[in-house]
């Protein structure tokens, strides 16, 4: 937890610390000035910060939840961007103001002695609000990357108490220390942790489709970093720094990083001590005794008054519709409270009253066909599934876990309006397709065992020419039965792994496959140093080949690798990744197109029915990528991906993405639900 904890952590150490010291330099000012009846007035402008900002924390949290998915990337990244220029401008007045601010904040309180209570409320009310805003504001932001860890509230509360402690040694004088180098130093490291947040918040607008490039990988080391691992947890949690980072998320992170180190660093070097300000306070002018009245009424006030208007904030920000219904689900009983509701958009709040987790559908009782769907509704929880009604008949059908599906008694809507559901998928529904595309793996396997055979004899034979054209032949054969990588287990690290993460890199002895041939046809290796990897690599295809029949294949992986084939390619073929020479990366590509094209054909008789304009468009989009493509073969050879024309780049990323966009929705309609 602590990889999560330590960025929140040192912000509400730091900033606990600003807002700590400037309570001590208004509490001591006021006991050296003999007023310490005004000290109540202190702490009730403290305790009016404290309630705006946790009220303001609050309003983040509840309004974020009341939008859509991709609403709260949008949300989100646009606060974290927000909180990265917060940020950045404490840093630089905390450098800039440490020396001069005991002085400034003496002569605010010397003037307001002079004045109404109110003006010494006020005072320390503005002095300690802007530490607590941005303190709520970065605490959310490091809380929503961290997901549903403890860590971010659990190191802000540590980092706060530590921050009261030092601020009370510093107040009884039993502590000295170095403000200016303790600034200098937390800034410097919340700059580097601004720079995380400010990629994490690129990647949150990209998701949310503010911002382009979504699919444009610049880093991508899935592959070969365990994103699990306990190393990658740590950099992820305490820098932002993921294995998957975006062209703009390694800009963002990179230009902010370098331009606000290198004037942060140079204002530190050019620094010069200011005189100090510690002088005394003048004698404050006598004021006049205060109206007496309850002693409680202000800071009840103060705490309130946030409270009542965060309250109205969130409540107009999410105003519950008149049609909503509470709808309670359990392990016996399923969609009590559920009545007719009227045509149209309807929200229902789907409430969880049993002791298990509950997959929720809004269903057609006659065909099973869902309108809507919440999966893993966990026990005393409530959630939101918004879905389109229409005439017809509705039930709720809730399968908890472990446990047997639950219909509801049905409901009929009156009224005009279309709905369209979505025909659930079953294990037997994909049992043919699965059948078709095996068959289809074990004629591609045996044919690969065959053409690496001969690739090996090649080498052995001295003919490298040959052996690089035949290098081609039987890597397309590979690269065009992407939906079944899932289930080679060991065999495609073997056959087509990487050298990324390996610590000798091309030359580890753990870099074999299609690739470490490529790297030594490609780079003038003699034959007598690739027959061994071109031995394993022929090994290897024919443990596959003679394993695969055997090996898992779970149905439900079919439909997500219509989408995942493509997005493998744009993210290494495409981008050049993966060449190790032979420049080859779009003929690479073009197996993985007519990989994904063989898919789809056994996927037909299921998506035919469910989404009738799908298809077409897809097939128009791979007919426009396939151009694109066969544009760039000339004979027996192909274009490098670096190599071509900016336009034509531009072109097949384009192109590759829209296709990439609309069969997006597959997995989804081909989604094996649960029925019992």
């Amino acid at each position: 937890m602590w990889d999560d904890a330590f960025p929140s952590f040192l912000i509400g150490l730091r900033e606990g610390l600003e807002a700590g010291l400037i309570v001590s330099i208004l509490v001591a000012t006021l006991v050296r000035a003999g007023a310490r009846s005004r000290l109540p007035q202190v702490w009730t402008g403290v305790l009016a910060a404290i309630a705006v900002a946790m009220s303001f924390g609050a309003v983040l949290t509840f309004t974020a939840a009341s939008l859509s998915a991709t609403a709260q990337e949008a949300f989100g990244g646009t606060l974290s961007v927000v909180a990265v220029a917060f940020v950045t401008a404490m840093v630089f007045w905390m450098r800039r103001s440490a020396r001069g601010l005991s002085g400034e904040l003496k002569e605010k309180v010397t003037g307001a002695l002079a004045m109404g209570s109110g003006v010494l409320i006020l005072t320390s009310f503005l002095a300690v609000g802007r530490e607590g805003l941005e303190t709520a504001l970065f605490l959310w932001t490091t809380g929503r990357a961290a997901g549903e860890s403890a860590g971010p509230l659990t190191g802000a509360a540590i980092g706060l108490v530590l921050a009261a402690g030092l601020c009370w040694g510093l107040y009884r004088r039993v502590l000295k220390i170095n403000l200016t180098k303790f600034f200098t130093a937390t800034g410097a490291v919340l700059i580097v942790i601004a720079a995380g947040v400010l990629g994490y918040g690129m990647r949150d607008l990209q998701e949310g489709g503010v911002l382009p490039g979504g699919t444009s990988y610049a880093v991508d080391l899935s592959g070969s970093v365990d994103a699990g691992s306990w190393y990658s947890t740590l950099v992820q949690g305490v820098l932002n720094l993921t294995p998957t980072m975006t062209w703009l998320q390694v800009a963002a992170y990179v230009a902010y990083l370098a331009v606000v180190m290198t004037l942060f660093v140079r204002g530190v070097r050019t620094a010069t001590p200011e005189p100090s300000a510690d002088r005394p306070a003048p004698e404050p002018k006598a004021a006049r005794p205060p109206r007496r009245r309850p002693v409680w009424l202000i800071p009840a006030a103060v705490v309130a008054v946030p409270a009542v208007i965060a309250s109205l904030v969130v409540a107009f920000a999410r105003p519950k519709p008149a049609g909503d219904q509470t709808v309670a689900v359990s392990e016996t009983e399923c969609g009590k409270g559920f009545t007719a509701p009227r045509p149209g958009r309807q929200t229902f709040q789907m409430h969880n009253t049993g002791g298990k987790t509950s997959e929720v559908y809004l269903i057609d009782p006659a065909t099973s066909a869902v309108y809507g769907e919440i999966e893993g509704l966990a026990p005393g929880t409530t959630r939101d599934l918004v879905a389109t009604v229409a005439g017809g008949t509705y039930a709720w059908r809730c399968v908890p876990t472990g446990g047997r599906a639950v219909t509801s008694t049905a409901v009929r809507v009156s009224g005009g309006g279309a709905a369209e559901p979505v025909v659930p998928v079953s294990e037997q529904d994909l049992a043919a397709p699965l059948q078709a595309y095996k068959t289809y793996v074990e004629q591609g396997l045996a044919t690969l065992v065959t053409q690496t055979r001969t690739l090996d004899h090649d080498i052995e034979s001295d003919d490298l020419g040959k052996a690089r054209s035949d290098w081609l032949t039987a890597h397309r054969t590979y690269a065009s039965l992407g939906a079944a990588y899932g289930t080679f287990e060991d065999f495609d690290q073997k056959i087509d792994g990487r050298p990324d993460g390996l610590p000798g890199g091309v030359r580890d002895k753990d870099f074999t496959g299609f690739l470490r041939l490529e790297h030594g046809l490609w780079h003038g290796e003699p034959a007598k140093d690739l027959r061994a990897p071109a031995q394993q690599l022929a090994d290897a295809a024919t443990g596959l080949g003679k394993a695969f029949p055997a090996q898992d294949f779970d149905p439900g992986d079919l439909p997500l690798r219509a989408h995942e084939i493509l997005e493998n390619t744009l993210q290494f073929e495409l981008t050049g990744d993966t060449d190790q020479g032979s420049g080859t990366n779009l003929a690479t590509a073009d197996a993985n197109l007519a990989g994904t094209r063989e898919l789809l054909t056994v996927l037909e008789p299921l998506l035919t029915g469910r989404a009738p304009k799908l298809l077409p468009t897809v097939d128009a989009d791979i007919a426009r990528l396939q151009k694109l493509l066969d544009a760039a073969h000339h004979g027996g050879t192909w274009t490098p991906v670096d190599r071509l024309a900016a336009a034509d780049r531009q072109r097949v990323d384009g192109a590759t993405g829209q296709l990439l966009e609309d069969l997006a929705p597959v997995p989804d309609l081909l989604e094996i639900r649960k029925s019992a």
